[in-house]
């Protein structure tokens, strides 16, 4: 797999847009030996075709399919520009990676990207960096952390009549987990906790959090607070996005009516469901045609079908045995790594979750906008 190294970063570049930061990558990937002239025509359409800025400051841009001949070899050149360049619609980019693949190799760096692209700090870590090691650093998300929640944040039937308590409960388990410190605890049960419904109830707080976390306890008797029922807590300790996975599958287990279950099971399962993705609503399976697989290109415009449809649509790629992403998440789908042949197993919930799996195939069928 093609790896980023800090010999691939240039630090100190200035653009007065993006047009001339392609052209002066482009050069840099003829300088490299890493294609031939006139792929620069090939990157500057790209991006009339569809916007390449991801997200936190970071923008791909790479040629169309038809300038795929003129790459010699499959690498990358990365533009630094501390004072950022103007990438449209209102975004700015630090960081511009220039990308020459001949075939698949380059969906690697798109799926290392992803984790980043979601991560809070990661466009003022990028737009204050002065080196490539600092740079290289944070593309490789080595000063982020998974978001912890196992069995070790769990209680389960615990004896207790109020929130407060509960609250301090969760508190306590993320402090002896070390994810927060005393900050959070105080603030978090000085808190209201808001009912979602059918007794879940949820907390949160952001101060004094070290990593990002979630802690669940169940109680050992229902009882009420406020006219509502009371059966569980579910607090956050946010550090980062990487939470919001969990809160979109307890919105799908309340909107299935399927929460009872988490308070019914053990403390691996209740983090299982709440971890993983839903096996619920209509299902289609179709298989990738595109010889170069889904990079950012035939991935936007499967991701553009998908959101003109209400119903939630998720996607797994069964080939590689991955796990369900959100099929409207750009960064999401590019981070499957599918490639050609590849098989796509999506599960669409919602009034119109057969039109959205219809469209997905025709779209998929179609080679999803390249022939």
């Amino acid at each position: 797999m093609l790896e980023l190294t800090t010999q691939d970063i240039l630090l100190g570049k200035h653009a007065s847009n993006k047009e001339e930061a392609i052209k002066r990558i482009a050069t840099d990937l003829v300088s490299k030996g890493l294609v031939a002239d006139g792929y620069e025509r090939g990157m500057l359409a790209r991006e009339q075709q569809n916007s390449t800025f991801l997200g936190n400051g970071i923008a791909i841009p790479h040629g169309t399919t038809d300038t795929r001949d003129l790459v010699k070899q499959t690498g990358v050149q990365i533009h630094h520009f501390a004072n950022g360049v103007d990438w449209g619609d209102g975004n700015t980019a630090f960081l511009a990676i220039g990308i020459a693949a001949k075939s698949g190799e380059h969906l690697g760096i798109l799926k290392q990207l992803t984790h980043v692209l979601s991560s809070d700090g990661v466009e003022d870590a990028l737009k204050k960096a002065e080196s490539a090691e600092q740079v290289l650093a944070v593309l490789k998300g080595e000063n982020q952390q998974p978001l912890l929640f196992d069995e070790s944040c769990v209680t389960l039937h615990f004896p207790v009549t109020e929130l407060t308590s509960m609250s301090a409960v969760c508190a306590g388990k993320l402090k002896n987990a070390k994810a927060v410190n005393n900050a959070f605890v105080a603030d978090l049960v000085a808190k209201a906790p808001t009912h979602i419904g059918q007794g879940m109830w949820v907390t949160s707080s952001s101060k004094g959090v070290n990593q990002t976390a979630l802690s669940l306890v169940t109680v050992e008797s229902e009882f009420h607070q406020d006219g509502h029922p009371v059966k569980g807590l579910l607090t956050v300790a946010g550090k980062g996005a990487e939470y919001i996975d969990a809160l979109n599958n307890v919105t799908h287990l309340l909107a299935s009516n399927k929460l009872v279950d988490v308070f019914n099971a053990s403390a691996a399962d209740a983090v299982k469901m709440l971890l993983e993705a839903r096996q619920s609503g209509l299902s289609a399976t179709y298989k990738i045609k595109n010889a170069h697989g889904l990079h950012a290109r035939p991935g936007a415009l499967l991701v553009s079908v998908a959101k003109t449809f209400d119903s939630q649509i998720w996607v797994t790629n069964v080939t590689a045995e991955g796990k369900q992403v959100n099929a409207k998440s750009l960064m999401k789908v590019i981070a499957l790594g599918v490639k050609q042949g590849h098989e796509l197993a999506f599960v669409a919930e919602g009034t119109d979750a057969q039109q959205a799996l219809d469209a997905i195939g025709i779209a998929i069928s179609n080679g999803l906008g390249e022939g």
